[in-house]
């Protein structure tokens, strides 16, 4: 006891402060929020408001992930996947704990100085949603977590969309519906695999309480759902045929490697689902991009 107590306070390394940050994560919703930005624009973001809402809301989402690694670290110790994380291997949890709450003070204060009051307030309500809402409660509590708590990870293009316009719109609420709806197939392809780790932990994953079975049915049929979604934007003239072309070749390579899931042994098919997801969601976001400026620019020339 008196070991894990000195382990338990011993210094951090800038590597372990990192990965508190979750940096691939955060990338990921850098990039979405990014994306958010420039389509609200027919030309580019001033760059203050670029640069330093990229920043505050990466920032917010580090702050977010460190204070999940703080508040799972007793679950990430007994987790094959999440064993080695920074807390469960020694790190000083006193000291995670102040490095969010300072990633968190430093992300508010770029977003008011430098954007504006909507932005850091949406901001700062999408990372308690994660680190307080769905961490300590819905992922305790419900096998509904990754579906009520997905509202957090769902946020960042409306933060980008918002930085810039100081508004939310419909074609805001739609970025936002596209990631809602994406995150149940992708989260519950990876808690298919680990289903045995989640049980260990005693956490309620859908696999866990009802099933892979009956999981491997919810990620199909969200599969479908994404693909409806996704069609939205270019049934309201958001956007043009380049996007439809991209969203109904991604949303049907995503069904099928939901039905080879499904129709699989166990979970044979669910890490290549789980990597597929994350592609297609960039790839998504990046025919919304293409989309957008090819449009631009043949109005431009015509």
């Amino acid at each position: 006891m008196a070991e894990a107590t000195m382990q338990s306070q011993s210094a951090m390394s800038w590597r372990q402060y990192l990965e508190l940050c979750k940096p691939k994560v955060v990338l990921l919703i850098m990039f979405t929020a990014v994306v958010g930005m420039l389509l609200a624009t027919d030309g580019f973001p001033p760059w203050e408001i670029f640069i330093f809402g990229n920043l505050g809301i990466g920032l917010a989402a580090a702050s977010g992930a460190a204070v999940n690694h703080w508040v799972d670290q007793r679950i990430d110790a007994v987790m094959e996947r999440t064993k080695d994380r920074p807390l469960p291997t020694g790190g000083n949890a006193n000291a995670a704990i102040v490095f969010a709450l300072l990633l968190c003070a430093i992300s508010m204060a770029m977003l008011l100085v430098f954007v504006n009051t909507l932005t850091a307030l949406l901001t700062l309500i999408s990372m308690i949603g994660y680190a307080v809402v769905y961490t300590m409660f819905l992922k305790r509590n419900t096998p509904h977590n990754i579906v009520l708590g997905g509202a957090a990870g769902a946020a960042p293009p409306v933060l980008g969309w918002a930085a810039v316009t100081g508004s939310v719109n419909t074609e805001a609420l739609l970025l936002f519906m596209i990631i809602f709806i994406w995150t149940p197939p992708h989260f519950w392809a990876l808690a298919i695999r680990r289903r045995d780790d989640y049980a260990k932990a005693g956490l309620p994953m859908l696999p866990v309480t009802h099933g892979i079975e009956f999981t491997k049915i919810q990620v199909l049929l969200y599969t479908f759902m994404l693909l409806a979604v996704t069609l939205i934007p270019f049934v309201i003239d958001m956007t043009g045929l380049i996007y439809l072309a991209g969203a109904v070749g991604l949303g049907l390579m995503f069904i099928y490697h939901a039905w080879k899931l499904y129709r699989g042994k166990s979970d044979e098919h669910a890490m290549k689902t789980f990597a597929y997801s994350i592609v297609y969601l960039s790839g998504i976001f990046v025919f919304l991009l293409v989309d957008h400026y090819a449009r631009i620019f043949f109005r431009s020339v015509m």
